[in-house]
């Protein structure tokens, strides 16, 4: 065995026993430099979108990112950041990751969300949450790969986890936090004890992948630089994806089409996809909103 198949099979140990694993290095500075200038290109409204529009030209780089904390749905409108949904490092990794504790999956993924957070100095976090409630999945492969264009630190508002809170495969329910100088609008997760939570502070470039049932919270950014990321939500290819259910349609077969196959072919492909420019919204800033 090489050493870097060693190193990949501590990579799933840890991602299926922990919930989460940090890979180093899987987008390169030449990779962080396109992605940072497209960032901005997003922000300008350079793409055609209804909710991107255009900005003055004289607003400096800066006052155009502080206008937004995330936008979600980018790959729908950006070339750029669809070629990064399906960025090798983050492929090889997610081939492995996925759906490691399902004995038979063959490896394929597809992706179902991007979110581009720029999360400027001031800006509030999320309380602790799972993303399974948002995203529902049919065998609890939901997957983040939450990737720092900055680097993240305590200072700025990185992620902190709960380690080995998605083992049970229990959705916490939920509640409105007292703390609203530290955390957003959404409702916190409650019922545990989070003693054990740990930062995860990364370099720009590095990837922390983390299970859909993984708790974790992000906290106000008390520095005087940007934490912007880019997040993407991946699951088993061969799950149905009932993320929304339509009128007459049976809840058990509900499947969500606006999904990318990024590794194996689709078994679904015959069903068609579904995406629109309508698909991409942003969130703003200090409106009660923050990550």
């Amino acid at each position: 065995m090489t050493a870097q198949a060693e190193s990949t099979d501590a990579i799933v140990r840890q991602f299926v026993a922990d919930g989460f694993a940090i890979v180093r290095g899987v987008f390169s500075r030449d990779d962080l430099d396109e992605l940072t200038a497209d960032v901005l290109r997003i922000a300008r409204g350079a793409y055609p979108c209804p909710s991107l529009q255009p900005v003055p030209a004289e607003l400096s780089d800066e006052a155009v990112l502080r206008n937004f904390l995330c936008i979600h749905q980018p790959h729908f409108v950006s070339p750029v950041i669809q070629q990064f949904v399906r960025h090798p490092r983050l492929c090889d990794v997610l081939s492995r990751l996925v759906a490691a504790h399902l004995p038979w999956w063959d490896g394929r993924v597809k992706c179902m969300q991007s979110m581009l957070f720029v999360k400027p100095p001031g800006e509030r976090g999320q309380a602790w949450h799972q993303d399974e409630v948002y995203i529902p999945t049919r065998d609890r492969s939901l997957c983040g790969a939450w990737i720092a264009i900055d680097p993240a630190t305590v200072a700025n508002g990185c992620l902190w986890v709960l380690p080995g809170s998605h083992r049970s495969g229990y959705l916490y329910p939920q509640r409105p936090h007292q703390q609203p100088d530290e955390f957003d609008f959404a409702d916190e997760s409650c019922g545990f004890d989070d003693a054990q939570e740990l930062p995860v502070e990364l370099n720009a470039g590095d990837a922390v992948f983390f299970n859909g049932y993984l708790l974790h919270r992000s906290k106000r950014n008390r520095s005087e630089i940007f934490r912007r990321a880019i997040v993407f939500h991946y699951c088993n290819a061969w799950s149905l994806l009932p993320w929304e259910i339509k009128p007459g349609e049976r809840p058990a077969t509900a499947d969500c089409r606006r999904v990318i196959p990024v590794v194996g072919a689709d078994p679904y492909a015959w069903k068609g996809y579904e995406a629109s420019l309508s698909d991409v919204w942003l969130r703003p800033l200090r409106t009660d909103n923050g990550r």
